[in-house]
């Protein structure tokens, strides 16, 4: 029999349980992926599967997915689908969050029950966000929520599932001035583990953002909650170990740099102490391991509870990494030794299960590709396995270049430091004597550009052109000095550090022709473009920008993330912050729309209507002043996009006219 619980005739949650005898679906039409997959069995209708979780020991299968604007959650046996919860109909609550940053569907160790994020009900709580009375008259009520790509999550609620009884609640006692999420059951399946994000006195964005206050609690089936992490931290990614004795997670400071090195934390659940398994790296060593930068895999522990698996930022690397619990050692477990003819330049840790470790690797001449190992023995190396060979690779060349700035670019509180870049260019050059070269400056500005596949620098270096992609002081996977650098230096260090790789570059290639350079970026990338054509405008010819930062000052009261706009500045950020003359000024200078008379490069401006982060009015006030000056300018409007610019046909749209634009000025 298949169970469909449904909302009762009266309207009333739960109040009636409809059983019916169906056909049951086959469990070969379970698919695979976690999010985002499309999926549906013969005699169901088709829709799009927002999250999928596997229980350990039964090999149950829980599916949530979205059908015509209804969210149903479905479990399946290794016969076929067995039970379906239509939970808007239900109506305990609103959507389902199916995102990276809150979302989660947990098997309980009983696998009796599951839990999930949802929106609270504004309908059925009768409140407003602050706490008014709700109802029909507050339906013009402002609610915030957290931002860039997580619009319309506002207040979020921990629902739990009884599979033995079904029945779909939502747990109470969690506190009032906290937001949960990345929520996990704990050993005993009466008790639930969660991140929460404080949302008091009001909310900042969280994509991108490692910086936010919050905490893990526990939260007993019977409404008691503790706190288990300290005060006046940011922490993340709460993973349980496989013999449910410990339970690890990522740790950072509170604002200042959006993004950071983070320490990896150990709480014993027996004796309810923490302890730090891996610190803060603030400078690393050649070589070696640089700090956690970037979310643990869902699944990332050995089987014998004793390792921790992970990927993280190296220089102008991604690696994979393996400590031991035991001697907190950190040891990197890629391979680009075995085959000079294939490096790989990024490997991410996709899951471990039994001790088998599932990666992607790439590089920029090589698409993704499926690899597997299991962990060795101590001292050995991993026998990696490529399940599926590329589709195709490029005859593409690319090569590191490490760079040291010059005395008078160096940082007086940060000394020292140097960065890095990666060259790709084609292995013939398509008929000419040189090839242009375009610079690919990565956003963030704390993030990084991995020697990694990116479809973009491989359309590019098709069509004959050379990239290079430059991680400047204050990218990851340089140390957490080198982030800390960059605070109040934007506009200034960061353009020196770009500008110095194109030179070196030049100067180590002799095949890139210097009177044929284009720069391309997004975010912070189009930041430090616009300053490069404004600050170098008889350097380069043509630019091309995705939703850039133009003028720091008027981002101020748009941006989700006004605490940044106060840090990158140089100025201390506080909630009851009101804007200076000085700050404002200083902001003003900091920003490419300071040089904009100077631009003689054509600019192409692409901008989402939608952007939470980087309102599209940056990119129209850069419009106007080229416009006014007779500048070459076109702008591209996508209304129904945001800050990322990820929609397919957007990617689509915006490689094209791309490669349009900088064909037609090189």
């Amino acid at each position: 029999p298949l169970t469909v619980v449904s909302e009762g005739p009266d309207g009333a949650p739960a109040a009636h349980r409809a059983v019916r005898t169906a056909q049951r679906v086959p469990s070969s039409c379970w698919g695979s992926c976690d999010r985002g997959a499309a999926g549906g069995g013969p005699d169901l209708p088709t829709g799009c599967r927002l999250l999928s979780s596997r229980s350990p020991v039964q090999h149950l299968r829980a599916v949530l997915k979205d059908i015509s604007g209804h969210h149903l959650l479905e479990v399946w046996d290794h016969h076929g689908l067995t039970k379906c919860f239509n939970l808007t109909a239900l109506n305990n609550h609103g959507r389902v969050y199916e995102d990276a940053q809150f979302g989660c569907l947990s098997w309980s160790p009983c696998e009796n029950k599951l839990l999930y994020i949802a929106e609270k009900s504004k309908i059925s709580s009768g409140e407003g966000q602050d706490g008014e009375s709700g109802g029909r008259k507050d339906r013009s009520v402002y609610w915030e929520d957290w931002g860039e790509a997580l619009t319309n999550k506002s207040v979020p609620v921990i629902c739990v599932v009884d599979l033995q009884n079904d029945t779909v609640g939502v747990l109470q006692g969690v506190p009032a001035d906290v937001s949960p999420g990345q929520a996990l059951w704990a050993p005993d399946s009466q008790s639930v583990f969660f991140i929460g994000w404080y949302h008091e006195p009001f909310r900042l964005g969280l994509k991108f953002c490692s910086n936010r206050r919050s905490a893990l609690f526990r939260l007993d089936l019977d409404g008691s909650c503790e706190r288990l992490s300290g005060e006046n931290l940011s922490v993340s990614c709460p993973r349980l170990s496989p013999d449910g004795s410990t339970l690890v997670y990522l740790q950072g400071a509170v604002f200042g740099p959006h993004s950071q090195c983070l320490s990896l934390q150990q709480l014993d659940l027996s004796s309810r102490r923490t302890s730090t398994l891996l610190d803060v790296v603030c400078r690393p060593q050649p070589g070696q391991f640089a700090g956690i930068y970037e979310a643990l895999p869902s699944c990332c522990w050995s089987a014998d509870s004793q390792k921790v698996i992970f990927s993280s930022a190296r220089r102008n690397w991604k690696d994979l990494f393996l400590v031991d619990r035991r001697s907190k050692k950190v040891s990197s477990l890629s391979d680009n030794l075995s085959d000079p003819l294939q490096v790989y330049g990024s490997w991410k840790l996709l899951t471990v299960q039994r001790d088998l470790m599932v990666v992607s690797c790439s590089s920029p001449n090589t698409p993704p590709t499926l690899r597997v190992g299991f962990l060795p023995a101590a001292g050995a190396a991993v026998t990696w396995r490529t399940l599926q060979e590329p589709i195709m690779t490029f005859d593409f060349q690319w090569s590191i270049l490490d760079v040291s700035p010059p005395p008078e670019e160096d940082n007086n509180h940060y000394s020292g430091l140097d960065f890095g870049a990666f060259l790709v260019k084609p292995s013939r050059p398509l008929g000419e004597s040189r090839t242009p070269l375009v610079v690919f400056i990565h956003g963030g500005p704390h993030s990084q550009s991995p020697a990694e596949w990116n479809f973009t620098t491989a359309g590019l270096v098709k069509l004959g052109l050379a990239v290079l992609m430059v991680n400047y002081r204050g990218s990851t996977g340089f140390g957490q000095d080198s982030i800390l650098s960059l605070i109040g230096q934007i506009g200034n260090q960061d353009v020196k550090d770009v500008q110095r790789a194109v030179l070196t570059a030049l100067q180590t290639h002799a095949c890139l022709d210097p009177k044929r350079l284009a720069v391309i970026g997004g975010s912070h990338g189009g930041f430090l473009s616009c300053h490069l054509i404004g600050q170098y405008p008889d350097f380069y010819r043509a630019c091309a920008v995705r939703n850039p930062v133009i003028n720091a000052a008027t981002l101020l009261g748009t941006s989700d993330i006004v605490d940044w706009r106060y840090t990158s500045a140089g100025f201390p950020f506080s909630y009851d912050q009101i804007p200076s003359a000085e700050a404002l000024a200083a902001m003003l200078h900091k920003s490419p729309i300071s040089h904009a008379a100077q631009i003689k490069a054509p600019v192409l401006l692409m901008l989402g209507g939608r952007d939470r982060r980087v309102s599209p009015h940056q990119g129209l006030e850069l419009y106007k002043a080229l416009k006014s000056r007779g500048s070459p300018v076109r702008l591209l409007w996508f209304p129904e996009d945001g800050h990322s610019l990820s929609r397919v046909d957007t990617q689509e749209d915006c490689f094209l006219n791309t490669v349009l634009w900088l064909n037609q000025h090189l």
